[in-house]
């Protein structure tokens, strides 16, 4: 199946000085190349499309659709039919053995039970058909050569600096412009929402490096094309037909790249040294920052004043590419003063645009929400692509073709005009081995995606999507709209620019081009308006159009938006991976970035977006998911609870959730055990690995003891005291050093978040302990020992899900677990003879008591290491 995507080739390794190895690819079209075309798949099938054929009756689709095979599928569904059954029946044994001894835990946990089971039947419902859609590049080849392919407008965020370290930014822009779609065809726009001149001036290093690089990726066929994670591969493959150029060119523009590495990274130095010059002869006047050609920066100063704060600047568009002209321009031959030969490679490059939305006191500018929309106005001004695709500043274009296979979706001529938008999945790049804290979420993006495929396609992840541009505008699809309908519904819908609203109706013509546009000064006096605060006041602007405000995960609210209106969407994964971006490894970091995620979610729920009030258009097993997608962080409020019901163990020899006991707890191991052999089919049909699913359980539990429960405390205070609530955004900065890429995996950031998690870990340890203690006080026979050890095993189990986080805590004393092993062991003993020294029958026998504790406390947490 890859093979439709990219062309793969096999590969011949040569050297290059310098240690690294390149390999020389066969050709494309040898037997070795062609021999994953027939590689048969024991997953996946092609589905009957029932002769579905493109309008002409003679061409297939531009994608094959491929379902799981039956026998995987129908032992799938069958066993969730299993673990329904087993839960009613295990409600239907609890109410008829009430526990009256304990009325008010036994209610309790019937609550919570009740919760679960109702949870896993939302979450588990929509998986019911999961279907994978693969691209074919060779029939949309076919079908539309380069001068017909539509324009695409490229967005690209960032905010500090910082958080986001520069270099990211340049080598997202660079993957971009060096990206193999037709160059007049695209655009691409960086939105700086910090309004910095350190963003500024790193876009014009940019704009000059990518006049050698661009043409250097193109005549090598390099891949990827990101000069960062390109030169960082220490094997590559060599498709290109010039080897013996390509070992020279390597070189060299190796060498420029150091060397424009440097100058990015002396930007913060460079401007402070100039504006200090600068302002040196300006005496008693203001301390600004200086551009190079000698002029004010009219955004964010180093040191902030009045009209040049972070939070209070004009706004800014500086356009640094030009759009290029639409005949190809051929570099020129090698010379003395020009190393490199370009003359038979088109040297035009991509038109880039810089924008630094206006930010004024008073307003609230909507965060990421706020600058995606005002790109996408400014956008339709200056290009007005009928497509737009958006990555964060550290998401890079991974394969070349990236921006050719969506397009399979968007222009397929059954139907593709209902098409919204094309979710890519996320990778990532420097992630620990181990991926400790799941930062690779495969179970997410390579399961839940695929499950959505087959209702109304995936929901919208923030970075790596294509959009129809009219489904932004908030306009309906064709298949719900009648013909010749106006697209500008009502006055004043998308504010008052009379040339953004002019600019509606060629944004709904898919086959549309980008045409120049001549920026005059009338141009930007459009351009100012539509950056300036107040331009959204009294429009339908972050509600109804564009991306959706007030809502801390603004993607997920913003896809529901565009299904509910009918739309579809489609799940597209690569090999090459499309794109890949950077997670935090740092376990503060992580759990930071998962409380604004589930703290948005819940907001989605209790917002005009809930999926309960949507209208008849949205699909209902697509209304089921987007409903768990936006309660899911309330079940571990159940699940804390849970964690914590130990402590009373500790203090009562009686207490019992239900009774009888021993077959209670046989009933919730064998309904545990059937969703993780429900997680094995998913395992088998999504194509994770088993540590991808378990490291998943393993964060879910640390997520659900801590960051869940935490934001479900955050949106009661917003719903009690009317106040938003600000979420930490993460930061990308990283403290690795050249020895040690995954220093952050091992640095402590303590914050009241590792609390509750924390607190969970010392409980079940001193359940374990207790149980043991009491094993050993009454007899390991007796029935009290039993129940004890039978509830031991719920507490092992805690502590082997929350083994991670344990391991984060420890900092670098993590990188010998053996430690952390030693530390729960003698824990646990601590407490088992501490129980015993408490409640041993006969003082006489405490010798005997003792030996019989030590010797189970070390065969007890064995087994959880």
């Amino acid at each position: 199946m890859a093979a439709a995507v990219t062309r793969r080739s096999n590969a011949l390794r040569v050297d290059v000085p310098g240690g690294e190895a390149v390999a020389v690819s066969v050709a494309a079209d040898s037997p070795v190349a062609k021999r994953g075309l027939g590689a048969k798949d024991d997953v996946w099938v092609a589905a009957d499309e029932g002769g579905i054929m493109s309008g002409d009756g003679n061409r297939p689709l531009l994608f094959r659709t491929m379902k799981v095979k039956g026998s995987i599928l129908h032992p799938y569904r069958f066993l969730m039919l299993v673990r329904l059954v087993a839960v009613v029946a295990f409600f239907k044994w609890r109410v008829e053995h009430k526990n009256q001894d304990s009325v008010w835990l036994w209610t309790a946990s019937m609550t919570a039970d009740a919760w679960f089971g109702f949870s896993w039947l939302l979450n588990q419902l929509p998986k019911l058909n999961p279907i994978k859609r693969v691209p074919d590049l060779a029939a949309l080849a076919d079908r539309h050569d380069d001068a017909t392919l539509p324009g695409i407008d490229v967005f690209v965020t960032t905010v500090d600096p910082v958080d986001e370290p520069v270099l990211y930014t340049v080598n997202t822009i660079l993957s971009i412009l060096a990206a193999d779609y037709p160059i007049d065809n695209y655009a691409c726009y960086i939105s700086d929402d910090g309004g910095t001149l350190v963003h500024y001036e790193a876009m014009v290093q940019v704009a000059s490096f990518a006049a050698l690089w661009v043409p250097f990726c193109r005549k090598h066929c390099v891949e990827p094309r990101s000069p960062e994670s390109y030169f960082g591969i220490k094997t590559r493959s060599y498709i290109g037909g010039m080897a013996g150029e390509f070992m020279r060119d390597h070189r060299r523009v190796r060498r420029e790249y150091e060397e424009f590495k440097v100058r990015i990274d002396s930007l913060s130095t460079t401007i402070r040294q100039r504006s200090d010059a600068y302002n040196s002869r300006n005496k008693g006047g203001v301390s600004a920052t200086w551009m190079a050609d000698g002029t004010h920066w009219p955004g964010t100063w180093v040191e902030q004043a009045e009209n040049h704060r972070r939070g209070q600047h004009a706004g800014i568009v500086q356009v640094l590419l030009d759009h290029p002209s639409c005949k190809p321009q051929l570099g020129s031959p090698a010379s003395t003063d020009n190393p490199f030969d370009f003359s038979n490679i088109d040297t035009r490059l991509p038109m880039l645009v810089y924008i630094s939305r206006e930010k004024r006191p008073g307003y609230d500018n909507q965060k990421k929400a706020g600058a995606m929309n005002v790109m996408l106005r400014v956008s339709a001004l200056l290009s007005n692509a009928p497509f737009v695709i958006n990555f964060d500043c550290d998401h890079y274009i991974n394969n070349s073709q990236a921006l050719r296979a969506p397009m399979c979706f968007m222009l397929d001529p059954h139907d593709g005009q209902n098409t919204a938008f094309v979710q890519f999945p996320q990778r990532f790049d420097d992630i620990d081995p181990t991926d400790r804290y799941a930062n690779h979420n495969r179970v997410f993006f390579d399961g839940t995606m695929l499950a959505l495929n087959g209702l109304q396609g995936p929901t919208y992840l923030g970075t790596g999507t294509m959009f129809r541009r009219v489904s932004l505008y908030g306009i309906e699809p064709p298949r719900y709209r009648a013909e010749n309908t106006k697209l500008v519904r009502k006055t004043g819908e998308f504010g008052y620019s009379t040339s953004f609203i002019n600019s509606v109706p060629d944004a709904a013509i898919q086959d549309r081009s980008i045409t120049p546009v001549l920026v005059d000064e009338h141009l930007r006096k459009d351009l100012a308006t539509l950056m300036t605060c107040a331009y959204e006041d009294g429009s339908s602007w972050g509600r109804d159009v564009g991306w959706v405000y007030n809502i801390a995960t603004e993607d997920v609210v913003t896809g529901f938006r565009i299904h509910r209106q009918g739309w579809r969407s489609m799940y597209c994964s690569m090999e090459p991976a499309a794109f890949r971006g950077t997670a935090p490894i740092n376990l503060t970091e992580r759990l930071y970035q998962v409380l604004r995620w589930s703290g948005g979610s819940l907001e989605v729920f209790f917002s005009h977006s809930n999926a309960l009030i949507a209208s008849r258009r949205l699909h209902p097993l697509q209304r089921i998911a987007y409903l768990n997608m936006s309660t899911y962080p309330i079940v571990t409020v159940f699940i804390l609870s849970y964690n914590f019901f130990p402590v009373m163990w500790l203090f009562s020899e009686q207490l019992y959730i239900q009774r009888p006991f021993g077959m209670y707890m046989g009933y919730r191991v064998a309904i545990i055990a059937m969703v993780h052999l429900i997680g094995m089919f998913e395992v088998r049909w999504s194509g994770i690995t088993l540590l991808d699913w378990f490291r998943n359980e393993q964060f879910y539990m640390i997520g659900a003891t801590g960051v869940y429960p935490t934001a479900v405390l955050y949106m009661l205070l917003k719903l009690v005291t009317g106040k938003g609530i600000y979420f930490r955004l993460t930061s990308k900065q990283t403290e690795a050093c050249s020895n040690d890429k995954f220093a952050d995996l091992y640095t402590v950031r303590w914050v009241p978040l590792l609390i509750p998690t924390t607190a969970v870990i010392i409980v079940n340890v001193a359940a374990v302990g207790a149980a043991i203690g009491k094993a050993a006080t009454w007899g390991f026979f007796t029935d009290e020992a039993r129940h004890a050890l039978l509830g031991m095993v719920f507490n092992m189990g805690i502590l082997v899900l929350l083994y991670p986080f344990a391991l984060g805590i420890m900092g670098k004393w993590a990188k010998r677990p053996i430690i952390l092993l030693i530390v729960l062991v003698m824990a646990i003993s601590v407490v088992g003879l501490l129980y015993v020294s408490l409640h041993a029958p006969y003082t006489g026998e405490w010798s005997q008591v003792a030996v019989s504790l030590g010797r189970a406390s070390l065969t007890g947490p064995s087994g959880s290491g």
